[in-house]
């Protein structure tokens, strides 16, 4: 069965996160989505609001930019979420935006060799070991949790060039791919994970998140059906990302339109499928109550 959730954009101020959070909740969406942008809203902090407000939807943070974060803060932050929820929270770790993290001072040399060594000490931390390590850039003395997970804990690495998609099947759980992933890109990426894989000798599932870009209804239409304003929007954004000429990109259309989108990711590859409104999305309400709707579609 493929999974299927929806993304809270961090466009939106923090204060709408609860009454989203609990539509999502109340209608049976599996997963909610949250992005760390800068400079808009903290993922952890935002992840902790939504999974306190909410008794079953699974809550992604898709993703953590490492080069913001000492990697024992990321585990303290990861085990205390996990103990507070067991098993609904959803991490996920990658480069973040260069330009963003040269703003802050927080760019490196080599962004796949910090991602390698941050994902490595962070999953030997969630096991519960005690680590010290000397990397070129993550660098631990004798550190261990005293609260770490109580179970196994999955952590995704986002992921678009071929560096780092061998890198996470090599190193993560899971594999996050960006709305510009279009069903041909999944493939490729799935080849290129299981390269990773295989040079590591993992053999265990790997899972494949993929961001779909979707215009839906207004906040003047039914949730069945898109506004007249959503193709235009979907190209405004795509145009805006430099993706407009890139085909099979994002989705436009009632549920079972987007249903049939979504189906194509998963026979390309994709486990999930988290469908991204666009940044001017008008009813982020309605849009959970659309993603419910698409979810009783797809098999």
């Amino acid at each position: 069965m493929t999974g299927l959730g929806a993304v809270f954009r961090p466009q939106l101020p923090p204060e709408r996160l609860r009454a989203v959070v609990q539509l999502a909740d109340a209608t049976g969406l599996e997963e909610l989505w949250l992005w760390e942008d800068c400079f808009r809203e903290g993922g952890i902090s935002a992840a902790a609001a939504a999974l306190a407000w909410s008794g079953q939807v699974r809550v992604g943070v898709g993703l953590l930019p490492v080069p913001l974060r000492n990697v024992a803060i990321t585990a303290m932050e990861v085990a205390t979420l996990d103990r507070l929820f067991p098993g609904r929270a959803i991490l996920g770790v990658g480069h973040g935006v260069q330009d963003w993290m040269g703003q802050v001072g927080a760019r490196v040399e080599s962004p796949v060799t910090l991602l390698r060594e941050h994902l490595d000490a962070l999953r030997a931390l969630l096991r519960g070991e005690r680590v010290t390590t000397d990397g070129r850039y993550v660098k631990l003395d004798d550190v261990a949790l005293d609260w770490p997970p109580t179970g196994p804990v999955e952590i995704l690495a986002g992921a678009t060039g071929p560096r780092t998609l061998r890198l996470a099947g090599a190193a993560a759980d899971g594999t996050i791919l960006t709305a510009s992933t279009a069903p041909d890109g999944v493939r490729r990426a799935r080849q290129l994970i299981d390269e990773g894989r295989e040079s590591a000798g993992r053999t265990e599932p790997h899972k494949v998140v993929v961001y779909l870009l979707t215009a839906t209804a207004t906040a003047t239409a039914t949730a069945t059906a898109t506004g007249p304003d959503a193709a235009a929007r979907l190209r405004a954004e795509l145009a805006e990302e430099g993706l407009e000429s890139v085909p099979d990109l994002g989705v436009a259309g009632d549920a079972d339109t987007v249903a049939k989108a979504v189906q194509r990711l998963a026979e390309a590859g994709a486990d999930t499928v988290i469908l991204q409104p666009t940044g001017d999305e008008p009813d982020p309400e309605a849009f959970v109550r659309f993603a419910a709707e698409v979810r009783a579609l797809v098999p």
